[in-house]
């Protein structure tokens, strides 16, 4: 049940921000934007874990993996997907980010030797050709001998940045670190991180006073970040980044309901395609091969009694 929870408010969570960051875009640079939301999230996490009174005292070494989590999951791996945008339209973009189950998948097999069942590789097919059939039309659209190339190696190249930072997470987690405590080291190097890097940058500290900028700011920074990375990473540790990550493949099912609602998105026959194979995906790759066996069975033998009845 908790890690049910974890899943489900992590999808809820993250499949909102999309729209959450179309609000931030625009007046105010990528960078700076994302120095404001994670500078505030390291208080927010260093003051609860302090309040908490949370062991904050680490190795040499284990600070230059927090440096590693700064740079791969709060700091660079977002700006490389926001310049994405600048090729991309943010269907585009999901799809390639939706990969990251592929590739964690594969990191998890690279860093840490574990086997994955080959039933993870067919339910995370399937989530993928189901985020394709979502976005079918854009993605018949795509020219592939424009600069949109840039865009789409710029977008994979965030998502695997962000994989890696997975790993890390998942290294701090092995290693005894508790997930809060390596996120507010993490943002806290993340916003210095981002400080150096606009003042190379040359972008100015401006804040929009527009309400809805100011909100989204807000939203992202507690839910989409203090709140939805400390599930996010929970779930890491608790079933392993091959299974949490098919979080990522369901961000697009919320978007798009979101889009529904506020944007005026029109359902077409992909649209339920893509649903359908998301959720078949999702089934296949969080069912152990065991209860998927006895639910097929249990299938069989129920449609038996139905014709032994009939006859």
């Amino acid at each position: 049940m908790k890690n049910s929870f974890l899943y489900l408010t992590t999808v809820l969570i993250w499949g909102s921000t999309w729209l959450a960051i179309e609000f931030q875009l625009g007046i105010v640079a990528p960078e700076v934007s994302l120095f404001y939301r994670f500078t505030m999230a390291a208080i927010l996490m260093w003051g609860y874990c302090k309040w908490r009174k949370l062991e904050m005292n680490y190795s040499l070494r284990e600070h230059g993996y927090f440096v590693l989590l700064a740079c791969f999951n709060f700091g660079f791996n977002y700006l490389v997907l926001y310049w994405a945008q600048a090729y991309l339209n943010s269907a585009m973009t999901s799809i390639a980010f939706s990969t990251l189950l592929i590739i964690n998948i594969i990191n998890t097999r690279l860093f840490f030797g574990k086997r994955i069942a080959s039933r993870i590789y067919i339910g995370a097919s399937i989530g993928i050709a189901g985020i394709v059939a979502l976005f079918w039309h854009d993605f018949g659209g795509f020219d592939f001998s424009s600069t949109a190339m840039i865009g789409l190696v710029m977008a994979l190249l965030g998502t695997f940045m962000a994989s890696l930072g997975n790993m890390v997470s998942v290294r701090n987690s092995n290693k005894g670190i508790g997930v809060l405590q390596g996120n507010a080291w993490g943002m806290f190097y993340s916003s210095i991180i981002l400080l150096v890097y606009i003042e190379f940058s040359g972008a100015e500290f401006i804040i929009d006073t527009r309400w809805s900028y100011l909100a989204s700011l807000a939203y992202l920074t507690l839910f989409g970040t203090v709140f939805a990375f400390a599930c996010y990473f929970v779930l890491l540790k608790n079933i392993g980044p091959e299974k949490a990550s098919y979080t990522i493949v369901l961000f697009p099912i919320v978007a798009v309901i979101l889009s529904t609602l506020f944007e005026g998105f029109v359902w077409q026959e992909n649209t339920v395609l893509g649903f359908v194979l998301v959720i078949t995906g999702n089934a296949v790759v969080l069912t152990p091969l065991k209860k998927l066996k006895m639910i097929s069975l249990k299938y069989s033998q129920r449609q038996q009694q139905k014709a032994w009845l009939l006859k």
